[in-house]
């Protein structure tokens, strides 16, 4: 199974879930996510590998992820997969599946 259609399954078992069975979703979905993202960000360095720091940097702020003058290489290539990342089916998902979680009182980030 992809990690796509695994996010997918997660994001449409999800409203039926509630409490520790919801975290347990949103904690298994939120790594995929974080697996897919360093995937294409693999993908997308070796992609621009012979682009030039200022060409990438024009491109990840005409994608909407304007990036500062300190930058480096790294930051500005996870910054474009980032940007492409966001638009996947996967990710789309994820985000849809995490706002509706805090809605209803759920979220990975343990509380104070």
């Amino acid at each position: 199974m992809t990690t796509t259609q695994r996010i997918l399954d997660l994001a449409a078992a999800a409203p039926a879930r509630h409490g520790e069975d919801l975290v347990l979703l949103l904690s298994e979905a939120n790594e995929l996510y974080q697996q897919g993202l360093q995937d294409l960000r693999r993908n997308v360095a070796a992609r621009v590998d012979k682009r030039i720091t200022m060409e990438l940097m024009g491109a990840a702020d005409a994608a909407g992820m304007p990036c500062d003058a300190s930058a480096d290489r790294d930051e500005v290539i996870l910054l474009l997969a980032l940007a492409e990342w966001e638009m996947t089916p996967a990710a789309m998902a994820y985000t849809e599946m995490a706002e509706d979680a805090a809605r209803r009182g759920v979220c990975l980030i343990p509380e104070d």
